[in-house]
């Protein structure tokens, strides 16, 4: 089993960095010859996606990706420092999705088959 992971910086809205990278998480956890493993790393302005109950105005909903990625078994996590320097850490998160540090991240590159950015 391969694993792949994806690492997004940008905003949930405003681009579709975001977007595109969860549609990619999704697509790849779902293919079966051969299976994948998929984490997802969300660095500066990506960070704020875990935030819940956003109300976008464009038609895809982040939180929603977010949480069928979870539920396809794969691991979500942010940079602590990012939501720290952003003010945002007493805010909720959205379920399952966990704190990191780039300790974390260093460790998920050096295991990972491929690595994918956004």
């Amino acid at each position: 089993m391969q694993h792949i992971l994806i690492i997004v910086n940008d905003a949930p809205y405003g681009s579709e960095r975001l977007f595109n990278a969860l549609r990619l998480a999704i697509q790849l956890n779902e293919q079966e010859n051969p299976p994948a493993k998929v984490s997802l790393f969300l660095l500066s302005d990506a960070v704020t996606a875990v935030i819940p109950k956003q109300n976008p105005a464009e038609g895809y909903n982040i939180q929603q990706m977010l949480e069928i990625i979870i539920a396809q078994g794969s691991q979500v996590k942010f940079c602590g420092s990012c939501i720290h320097s952003r003010g945002l850490t007493e805010l909720r998160l959205i379920e399952g999705c966990e704190v990191a540090t780039m300790d974390d991240l260093a460790q998920w590159v050096l295991v990972a088959d491929k690595a994918v950015t956004f």
